[in-house]
């Protein structure tokens, strides 16, 4: 497997396609360029989703990820870009990405963007006594 950046995502079969579970993930170095000033932006992405079919595999995700460090985005664009790649290759019940950008300009910004599959609804919350 290559050890550079790459756009490709891969995927395998969910071991548990019957059920409905979560899978969550935080990545803590995600890096990408400010559009206006060139100057590198900083977050930490929370990426949380509900699998159907297919689940993403990790080193690609890693690999994909790195593929932005010298590209130039808004935080809006490349938060939503990578919830809309990732629900391409996956195909979820529901996906959610939320992006913590470090201060720029004095400003800490959060981009949270979701997609649910129309036919999919969440189960309730259990309630233990």
């Amino acid at each position: 497997m290559s050890t550079a950046p790459s756009k490709a995502l891969e995927t395998f079969a969910n071991p548990a396609p019957d059920r409905d579970y979560t899978i969550r993930m935080r990545i803590p170095e995600f890096t990408c360029l400010c559009p206006k000033t060139g100057q590198p932006d900083f977050a930490t992405l929370h990426l949380e989703y509900v699998p159907d079919k297919i689940c993403v595999e990790l080193k690609s995700l890693k690999l994909y990820i790195w593929s932005f460090r010298n590209e130039g985005a808004f935080h809006e664009a490349v938060t939503n870009r990578i919830l809309d790649d990732l629900a391409a290759v996956t195909q979820p019940r529901f996906m959610r990405l939320t992006a913590d950008f470090g201060v720029r300009g004095g400003i800490y910004t959060t981009v949270v963007a979701e997609r649910q599959a129309p036919d999919w609804r969440p189960p309730g919350k259990v309630e233990l006594p």
